[in-house]
Order: C-alpha cells, then structure tokens, then sequence
C-alpha cells in the first residue's frame, strides 16, 4: 500500500468536496449541467452538495484513517464512488460531458486501487531497512 499517494488522494478530494459543496457550479459547469446562458439551476446544486460532501468525508477519511485496516477500508469506499460515479454519470450525463466524466472518475478510482495495491519493496538484503519506495 502507497499511504502517502492515499492520503494525497484524501487531501485532494477532500478539498474538492468543500469547495464544490460550496460553489457547485464548478461541477455544474463541465459536467454539462447548465442552462445556455451557463446558470446552474437551484435543484442542480442542491443535487451535487451531498455528492461534494460525500467527497469531502471520503477524502478526511483516508487523510486521517491509521494506517491498516482502517485505511483500506478508506480506499475502497473511495473507489466505490468514483466507480459508481463513473457507471451514473456515464449514463445520464449530457452526451457532450460523459466521456471526461468517466474518464475522471476511472482515473481517480485506478490512482486509489493502484496505491492501495501497490507493495513496498523493502531493502535488498530484506533486513527491514527503509524502503526502496514509497
């Protein structure tokens, strides 16, 4: 497991989820979720503030689970969302905005499952020294 890219992963989407919770628009606006003019409707953004809050008690966690069971415990809600972001957004976005949706979601998703499946390799003479990775 890759803690440090796991709790890089947290910080960012933790952030992500504040500050889409409290400008939804900035969602709204590349997900194709706007009118012409590029207004977000009221029932747009009411919509996505759980779904960044969701994101942002995700990302605490994996920032602040110990290390262990906790944490991948973490890693594989994180994953589940950004999957079952993927599959919903994939479809039911406009046509327009669905392939860079998905393509977010998987990637954040495959950063998480690489760093929790990830081993460290330990010193050559397996004398337990500092790893040759992280």
């Amino acid at each position: 497991m890759r803690v440090g890219v796991l709790r890089a992963v947290g910080a960012v989407t933790a952030c992500y989820g504040v500050v889409v919770a409290a400008r939804p628009q900035l969602l709204a606006r590349p997900s194709g979720l706007v009118d012409e003019a590029g207004r977000t409707a009221e029932a747009t953004r009411t919509s996505l503030r759980p779904l960044a809050w969701r994101d942002a008690a995700g990302g605490l966690a994996l920032v602040l689970a110990p290390e262990g069971p906790a944490l991948t415990t973490a890693a594989w809600l994180r994953i589940a969302a950004d999957l079952g972001d993927a599959v919903l957004l994939g479809a039911t976005l406009p046509r327009a905005a669905r392939a860079k949706a998905v393509a977010v979601s998987v990637g954040w998703g495959a950063l998480s499952v690489a760093a929790l499946c990830a081993d460290r390799t330990r010193s050559p003479g397996g004398d337990g020294g500092p790893p040759l990775r992280s």
